[in-house]
């Protein structure tokens, strides 16, 4: 699932291709994806002749902001869960066996294909076209998502800022208001393993399986640690690993390990630097033991058994 760096990169590539442009239609070939609002022709009416007037990020969820021409603001919220990955560019719904002809074997069967067929748009991630809005001008903001298992919802601004999964997140870890102060009255009174504190959303936005892994190598502890049985030093160490690793991973637009793909249909290349995420058997980039991966509340936890004593 995209992570915080990677939502955060597609929310501002959304944000400088998107704002000022209008939504004229859409197309889907799944139309699950708005049965919160009961029917497609419901939600198009929430969409359709709005304007776009910025594109934010909260947790995983990428939100777009909405105009109508009397002026009255929406949201259109998008979770792009397991799979799902939103670009912009432009694609042709395929009529015959001639649009596959430039493309690699994997698309054929697919209803759209990028135009022109070349350029990152023709990675094999990004063939999972489910749902289509079209701009003004021509161009189109398109959802993949190979396992239709993202979450699209749109009302007014008021309204979708209200709803529980938005209004119950925890801190947003990269804003400047995430102080050391404000991460230890968050932390102080959690007594569950580390890994599984650092990926609850409603403990501290955005963080990942990933980039929990990262942090707790980064800051040499243990994921079962639990928060009362460290240090001062290794709070301060925790809270400054969240930072530096967060960061580091937006400034080299995600890790594109699997489907993730920018709003360009780019890979991501933190995973070419990452330290312990899915490097089980492979030697510690601090002291060369091998990593080691266990299970902890069914998820995968991946650390240096000399680095991160437990």
């Amino acid at each position: 699932m995209p992570e915080l760096p990677e939502v955060e990169t597609i929310a501002r590539g959304l944000n400088r291709d998107l704002k000022g442009r209008e939504i004229i239609g859409l197309w889907t070939d799944w139309p699950k994806y708005f049965k919160s609002h009961k029917s497609e022709p419901a939600f198009r009416k929430h969409v359709v002749g709005k304007k776009i007037t910025g594109v934010t990020r909260r947790a995983k969820n990428i939100l777009i902001h909405l105009r109508e021409s009397l002026g009255k603001e929406y949201l259109m919220l998008i979770h792009q869960k397991m799979s799902g990955h939103l670009m912009v560019g432009r694609w042709l719904k395929v009529k015959n066996e001639k649009d596959y002809k430039k493309l690699p074997e994997e698309w054929i069967g697919q209803k759209w294909v990028p135009d022109p067929p070349r350029g990152p748009f023709t990675d094999s991630k990004n063939r999972f076209i489910r749902l289509i809005f079209f701009l003004r001008g021509g161009e189109m903001l398109a959802l993949s998502d190979l396992r239709r298992f993202a979450k699209v919802i749109c009302g007014l601004k008021e309204e979708i800022l209200h709803l529980p999964e938005l209004e119950n997140l925890g801190p947003e870890p990269l804003e400047r208001e995430f102080t050391y102060k404000k991460f230890l009255g968050v932390l102080d009174k959690q007594k569950r393993p580390l890994k599984q504190v650092l990926m609850d959303p409603y403990t501290i936005s955005g963080i990942g399986n990933i980039y929990a892994d990262e942090i707790l190598w980064f800051s040499k502890i243990h994921p079962k640690r639990i928060f009362e049985s460290l240090s001062e030093k290794e709070k301060k160490n925790l809270w400054k690993a969240i930072k530096f690793i967060l960061k580091k991973a937006l400034k080299l637009r995600g890790t594109s390990i699997d489907d993730y793909r920018d709003h360009k249909g780019k890979r991501g290349s933190y995973n070419l630097v990452r330290f312990v995420y899915q490097r089980e058997g492979e030697p510690c980039k601090r002291c060369g033991k091998k990593i080691l991966r266990i299970k902890l509340a069914g998820r995968s936890a991946h650390f240096c058994p000399h680095c991160q004593c437990l």
